[in-house]
């Protein structure tokens, strides 16, 4: 494309011997979702790099879907922020979709605000399952070779970040936020992957923080802060026949607070799959006032969509948590459910320091299907507690 050639003025263009860059040319508060698109379509196109700017300004921003692939690697720019429209938008799960791109950049600093406020409201996917869509955010689909850094993600419909099929995948110096009581907001969700990195990381929304979904492998999560929400969960599991096994899961370094969940590994009961979960890993995390800091419920049966009479058939296998230490909301602090058909296997406890202070105190550790192996000093005492069953 010649130099300075523009999209309907709504975009500007430049090229240099090694590479070629597009502005958004458009003015503040202005739609921008037809210039985007052209845009990446052009960047895509470019046998050389691009880069794809965004710039300061609040912009509209339709559903867009930005797919590959393309001849070079290309980086996008979100400077200012892009604000989705403001209704409910029942019936369809996507908002800004990246697809099947080999050497991807998003970064700048910018905001992709959600405006969930309405589809909250309406959102009763946390009570049933027939119930009606709502866009993710944003998704990343076969990304392969990519850097997401310094964005924020406020405010979605239902999920921030969806990740599927990436491979080799940075994330780093990534700002989620959403009220707490903001239902079905998972701040990172992640299944079919491998090889990627979530790090230093600040995550506040009304579900997950991070969510490991089947087929996950090769995940690093580290100096991520999580909170409110509910922790950052391998699972659930075993819901639906055609799962994919789960292995090498480490999160490490990490800070939790005032969270409904902790450090949490979930399987169905008279699950739909035999697959495995292994080689999951917590290592030197920080727990304030957060509920169930240490969980693995083989019995996760929301809204009693099973037969708990039927054990889970998901296999769980060489699983530690080290040196987690803080505070409880709960008596619970560390509670290991395992499947009484499938008990969990090597399971390491080592250094763990939780303390609760509450009415009903003093904390407890639960075990069943399970025995530990014990490293260093557990408080409360290594499967001292008689077991009580987990409230749905």
């Amino acid at each position: 494309m010649p130099p300075g050639e523009s999209f309907q003025s709504s975009a500007r263009v430049h090229c240099d011997a090694n590479a070629e860059f597009i502005t958004i040319g458009s003015s503040s508060g202005s739609d921008i979702t037809q210039a985007l698109l052209k845009a990446f379509t052009t960047a895509c196109q470019s046998p050389s790099p691009s880069k794809v700017v965004i710039p300061k300004g609040e912009f509209k921003l339709g559903e867009i879907q930005m797919r590959g692939p393309c001849k070079a690697p290309i980086e996008i720019t979100l400077q200012g922020t892009v604000k989705a429209d403001g209704n409910a938008i029942q019936g369809k799960d996507t908002w800004i979709v990246f697809g099947n791109i080999n050497g991807f950049k998003l970064n700048g600093g910018g905001t992709f605000d959600g405006e969930g406020n309405a589809a909250w409201r309406v959102n009763n996917c946390h009570q049933t399952f027939n119930c009606k869509k709502l866009p993710i955010s944003i998704r990343f689909d076969f990304v392969e070779n990519a850097e997401i850094r310094d964005i924020s993600s406020i405010d979605a419909k239902n999920f921030h970040i969806n990740v599927l099929g990436a491979k080799n995948m940075t994330m780093d110096h990534i700002n989620i936020v959403a009220p707490k009581d903001s239902p079905n907001t998972d701040g990172i969700h992640l299944g079919r992957s491998d090889g990627v990195k979530i790090l230093n990381t600040f995550i506040s929304t009304g579900d997950d923080c991070i969510s490991v979904g089947d087929g996950m492998k090769n995940l690093h999560v580290e100096k991520v802060t999580c909170g409110p929400g509910h922790g950052i969960s391998v699972g659930s599991l075993g819901r639906y026949g055609n799962e994919q096994d789960v292995t090498g899961i480490r999160v490490i370094n990490c800070t939790l607070q005032e969270t409904d969940n902790g450090l949490r590994i979930k399987t169905w009961p008279s699950a739909a799959c035999s697959t495995t979960a292994s080689d999951i890993h917590f290592e030197n995390i920080i727990v304030k006032n957060v509920m169930n800091p240490i969980l693995i419920d083989q019995e996760y049966c929301p809204w009693n969509q099973c037969n708990k009479q039927k054990p889970s058939t998901i296999k769980l296998a060489n699983i530690s948590f080290k040196q987690v230490r803080g505070t409880s909301g709960n008596k619970d602090a560390v509670k290991l459910l395992c499947s009484r058909g499938f008990p969990c296997q090597n399971v390491e406890i080592g250094d763990i320091d939780i303390k609760y202070s509450g009415a009903d105190g003093p904390a407890t550790f639960q075990c069943s299907n399970v025995s530990p192996k014990l490293m260093g000093t557990q408080s409360p005492k290594a499967c001292s507690g008689p077991v009580t069953n987990l409230p749905q």
